[in-house]
């Protein structure tokens, strides 16, 4: 009789299990990595310690059953939500695509995302299993986007300033068509679209968490003024502010 071959080695190994879910709990002990599964209707049906804290849980029992809805800006968890659709329907990995997630500061951060679809013995996509690391923090990232940090940080913390390209430029210590080809390379977006992603990230959260005027939250955000504001907002979510704080508003 012929050896099994080690695959099937390991494929028996796991079907003895009595839990096979008992493997995730070893993320609870990797705090910079976030682990999460998801059922093909997108609720979290496993997440770790360190993803509930990123989103402002104390365990992670408040997370299942749960979507991205119920945590991120409703723009943000539509584009999550459609990359989970592609991964099922496709029945292939998305492997170590840039994100910008919100933390429960209310900030957001890039974080490197690996998305698997979940097949049963039915052949069947039941949903997907993901992980994401901190992008900034990552060990393995690249040492050029290392030189784009400050500009990430300064960008984070002064969103609501007149920000140049030049002035961007001068902080990574490159030229202008330097930062423009690093930020295109790593992040597939020109240095002012990651500006204009982060002012519209914070100004949904205010839209969602705030009664501030629109006005305010233009110029809060670095938007020259509300009719500027209102068309490259309504530009991106296909709602113009008043409409996406009408339907999403936490504050009435």
């Amino acid at each position: 009789m012929q050896a099994p071959s080690p695959q099937q080695v390991s494929a028996d190994f796991f079907q003895q299990l009595d839990s096979p879910s008992v493997l995730a709990t070893m993320f609870d002990f990797l705090p910079g990595v976030y682990l999460f599964v998801k059922d093909h209707q997108h609720r979290y049906m496993k997440v770790n310690r360190s993803l509930a804290r990123l989103h402002g849980c104390d365990s992670d029992a408040e997370m299942i059953g749960k979507c991205d809805f119920d945590f991120n800006p409703p723009a943000l968890a539509a584009q999550y939500v459609e990359e989970d659709r592609k991964v099922m329907s496709e029945r292939l990995p998305i492997i170590d695509k840039i994100w910008l997630v919100q933390d429960s500061d209310g900030m957001p951060h890039w974080h490197l995302s690996t998305k698997l679809p979940l097949i049963d013995k039915q052949n069947e996509v039941i949903g997907i299993a993901g992980v994401m690391r901190p992008y900034d923090r990552a060990g393995d990232a690249p040492g050029s986007y290392q030189r784009l940090t400050q500009v990430c940080d300064h960008v984070l913390a002064h969103y609501g300033e007149t920000m140049s390209v030049d002035h961007l430029a001068s902080l990574a210590h490159l030229s202008v068509s330097q930062l423009q080809r690093e930020f295109s390379r790593l992040f597939s977006m020109s240095p002012i679209e990651y500006v204009t992603r982060v002012r519209l990230h914070m100004a949904s959260r205010q839209l969602e968490q705030s009664t501030n005027p629109v006005g305010q939250i233009a110029l809060d955000c670095g938007f020259y003024d509300q009719s500027h504001f209102t068309r490259v907002f309504r530009t991106r979510t296909g709602l113009s502010p008043l409409e996406y704080r009408q339907r999403f508003a936490a504050v009435r």
